[in-house]
């Protein structure tokens, strides 16, 4: 009996009809990078263990009940939650902060939780990432989330707020851990199981806990933000300062502590109310101590993570403009060997010229293969038969509107073909039609 076998549940098939919406993102994320210095870099799915207890911390949600985790002999290794540890590894293990700093890297790459699927939150999700190491400056954090929104812009995105946090170095943060661990135990026993288990390693994690009654007990916490040090309260003051000289909006809100353990002073977070519970759209922030903690020298680092899926939620919902999938630019209708012989060549030269050209490969009649063009949306059809091939001239049918053009089937059919092409697409459609045509983004307004 045949086994009926689907994909695993929390993932997502990206299926040929939907694959130029990723490439939309795909684009505009390289571009926006590299204008602002940032290389790609590539790094492994999987990554020892200890690279994420050590980063990501031991007391976060990701680590204790979301990383996927397998033992191969002797070894234990983990398919990466995140983008960041492999990456700060990489650029430790190759000598990247050795180089001229600051470093600038971003990716583009798949990361795996063990969470509740729901829209928005997938058990594979996807991320374009960057990080910067090198630089204390706050300049560096409006940098990066200038960058962040830059991305947003270009993607046509509306109606996203950022919000903006400090949670201090370890310094400062220690004297609220002792603020929070005063006003929760007072309530403890109202706490989740996981959050009394927090109250004593990482209380801060409090504030970041999905329950609605630990939410409630938390509603009158003391904020980060009345404890910070004079450095932390100076950085995060200029960076207010920096934001406001970009020309970006921002609004404070001190119950932003990112979900990982090594943040440190800035953290932000895009978001939308357009894709309901899931609307952050991108977060991240300065995390000074990793590098070090990981094995290398005190270097400062900041970076973050936007989720490919949400974007593309936020972006059908608002109907944003992707690029538009490449078609098939013309089709030959064959009959015969020798005309399908002459196809196969044609299409041949067709594709050197950057052409999409196709020819039936099943032995369809003339009717099933015109209707097979028009499934395909080819932009021109060319029939092929043995009178073609004696007259050496050949009806090009540009498919829109129906009209014909004689072509010789001879050593300029490539040429020729290209100046009809060119001349029909760009009498049909206008300025921002044929650039998204020809695989090129709409022009900014």
């Amino acid at each position: 009996m045949a086994i009926n076998i689907k994909r695993p549940n929390g993932t997502e098939d990206v299926l040929p009809k939907d694959i130029h919406k990723w490439y939309t993102i795909e684009k505009i994320a390289r571009e926006t990078a590299e204008s602002y210095g940032f290389s790609e870099i590539r790094v492994p799915t999987f990554e020892n263990t200890d690279l994420f207890l050590r980063s990501v911390g031991e007391t976060t949600d990701v680590v204790q009940k979301e990383m996927y985790t397998v033992m191969a002999k002797e070894s234990k290794f983990t398919l990466r939650p995140e983008g960041t540890a492999g990456t700060i590894r990489s650029m430790l293990q190759n000598g990247l902060l050795n180089e001229a700093l600051p470093q600038r890297v971003f990716y583009i790459l798949s990361c795996f939780r063990h969470e509740r699927p729901q829209a928005g939150r997938l058990r594979e999700f996807h991320q374009f990432g960057l990080e910067m190491a090198g630089s204390a400056s706050p300049a560096a954090d409006a940098e990066v989330i200038s960058l962040a929104k830059k991305v947003l812009d270009r993607l046509g995105i509306k109606k996203i707020q950022l919000y903006i946090n400090s949670i201090g170095c370890p310094e400062c943060r220690a004297k609220y851990h002792e603020a929070l661990r005063a006003y929760f135990s007072a309530r403890e026993d109202e706490l989740c199981d996981t959050c009394k288990e927090r109250l004593v390693k990482n209380p801060m994690r409090l504030l970041d806990c999905k329950s609605e009654i630990c939410q409630e007990i938390g509603k009158d916490a003391p904020i980060i933000l009345d404890y910070l040090c004079e450095e932390c309260s100076d950085h995060f003051e200029k960076l207010k300062k920096y934001l406001t000289c970009f020309g970006i909006e921002y609004n404070i809100n001190p119950r932003i502590v990112r979900g990982l353990d090594y943040y440190t002073k800035t953290v932000f977070e895009f978001v939308t109310t357009e894709i309901g519970a899931q609307g952050t759209v991108c977060g991240g922030g300065r995390y000074d101590g990793l590098i070090e903690q990981l094995g290398g020298q005190k270097v400062p680092a900041l970076g973050f993570g936007m989720g490919i899926e949400r974007l593309l939620l936020v972006m059908e919902k608002q109907g944003c403009d992707f690029i538009q999938p490449k078609k098939c630019d013309i089709y030959f209708a064959t009959m015969g060997d020798a005309a399908l012989e002459k196809a196969m060549s044609l299409s041949q030269q067709l594709r050197e010229f950057g052409y999409c050209a196709e020819y039936d490969l099943i032995g369809r009649g003339l009717k099933a293969q015109m209707k097979y063009a028009n499934k395909k949306n080819a932009a021109f059809t060319v029939v092929i038969g043995d009178n073609e091939l004696e007259s050496g001239v050949v009806k090009l049918k540009e498919m829109t509107k129906g009209d014909e053009t004689e072509i010789a089937l001879n050593e300029k059919f490539v040429d020729n073909f290209d100046a009809v092409f060119v001349d029909k697409m760009f009498e049909q459609l206008d300025d921002v039609s044929a650039a998204k045509l020809f695989g090129q983004m709409p022009s900014e307004k």
